[in-house]
């Protein structure tokens, strides 16, 4: 599938030492190269003097707020780039209407402190996925194929039907391959629930969607016990 080379470059923005340079080490050790800034000028001069392929960006800055840096950053990037920079929001406001916000300045995700680095890395890099380039974003993980634009799935080259939930609970597990996803981390990025549901209800599109996309060998859809669900070919 589509992956990370471990050479994207990202810029961290957040006026907290501490988180930044935590954020900085982690995302360094998961292969990235990384820059850091503490306000929103400095930020917006980082991405001038060498553009990132993802920025975090804390909303909360004490120069401008995110909102603004990412209308800057939009602005310098339209000379001779191939889109604009891809934004995940990272802040401790929670508000309904801030999400909005941000995403209608299309941002790419909105992830609330408190967070999970592992789950957190897992976005980065989906974002960075759906983001290089302009080619059909296409996933696949052996004989199983997810076409994204044109919302169609094939093992073997034939086809399987799938509906819409089904649809995007695949994407999601695809867009992980290899990683192994809690039911809580798909609950809130299947179905978007914030503050968990009802797990069992991952437990029953998993089943379905294992008759339906594992109907050969190897069998692609794993259980991990006790953590949760993975996609990926058999070790050998």
């Amino acid at each position: 599938m589509t992956s990370g080379t471990g050479t994207e470059r990202l810029l961290v923005v957040d006026d907290d030492d501490t988180v930044r340079e935590l954020l900085s080490a982690a995302l360094r050790f998961a292969g990235f190269e990384v820059a850091s800034a503490a306000t929103g000028t400095a930020a917006v001069a980082a991405g001038a003097e060498e553009p990132p392929d993802l920025v975090l960006l804390d909303v909360m800055l004490p120069d401008m707020d995110g909102f603004e840096v990412v209308r800057r950053l939009r602005e310098q990037r339209t000379e001779g780039r191939s889109g604009p920079v891809p934004v995940l929001f990272l802040t401790a406001r929670d508000r309904q209407a801030d999400k909005v916000t941000g995403l209608s300045l299309g941002a790419d995700d909105y992830v609330t402190k408190p967070f999970d680095l592992e789950e957190l890395i897992s976005r980065i890099r989906a974002v960075l996925r759906r983001t290089r380039g302009h080619h059909t974003d296409v996933l696949t993980v052996g004989t199983l194929a997810l076409d994204a634009d044109g919302h169609q799935v094939t093992r073997a080259g034939q086809p399987v039907r799938v509906s819409p939930t089904e649809f995007r609970l695949l994407r999601y597990l695809m867009e992980n391959a290899g990683r192994v996803v809690s039911k809580t981390q798909i609950l809130d990025r299947v179905w978007h629930y914030d503050f968990g549901g009802d797990a069992s209800i991952v437990d029953t599109y998993i089943s379905d969607l294992r008759r339906k996309v594992d109907v050969e060998e190897p069998k692609l859809i794993q259980t991990v016990h006790g953590v949760g669900y993975v996609i990926r070919e058999p070790r050998r």
